[in-house]
């Protein structure tokens, strides 16, 4: 057997092919949306995968006013923010928060879910939440994806 012929091919920024997907939220779980959302950020999905590379797509997510939470989580979760000065912790429960920017439980929860370094930072980039059906990205002609579809 001939090892030299199995190269481990690693991704870099020429390589990369990045593809826009369009993904629908509306009914979803928030949690289980995120998860499969940053998995397509990163882009654990593809086969050239390299973890030091931003090879993920382009996600853009539709309806994120129509999210779900399992249980008493409208009421009882906490969003927790700090404004620098003394006694200046603020706390906000996700059904304020939806009236207040319902983009922002979609974005948090995949941040949250991207790595905490730079590249993270630079994926996070690739995401654009809306809270409608309307989006501003029908030039790149995004691909519709279903979240069932994605393991």
């Amino acid at each position: 057997m001939n090892t030299l012929s199995y190269k481990t091919i690693s991704a870099n920024d020429a390589t990369v092919t990045k593809n826009w997907v369009l993904v629908d939220a509306q009914g979803e779980t928030l949690g289980r949306l995120a998860s499969k959302v940053a998995k397509l950020i990163r882009g654990k999905h593809k086969t050239n995968f390299t973890p030091h590379v931003d090879c993920g797509d382009n996600v853009i997510v539709i309806n994120a006013d129509k999210v779900t939470l399992t249980g008493n989580k409208w009421e009882e979760k906490e969003y927790i923010s700090y404004t620098g000065y003394p006694g200046g912790q603020r706390t906000i429960n996700p059904a304020r928060l939806m009236a207040k920017k319902p983009t922002s439980m979609v974005e948090k929860a995949v941040k949250g879910m991207l790595p905490k370094n730079r590249l993270g930072s630079e994926m996070y980039r690739n995401l654009f939440v809306y809270a409608g059906t309307q989006h501003p990205h029908e030039a790149q002609k995004p691909q519709q994806l279903k979240l069932n579809e994605i393991k």
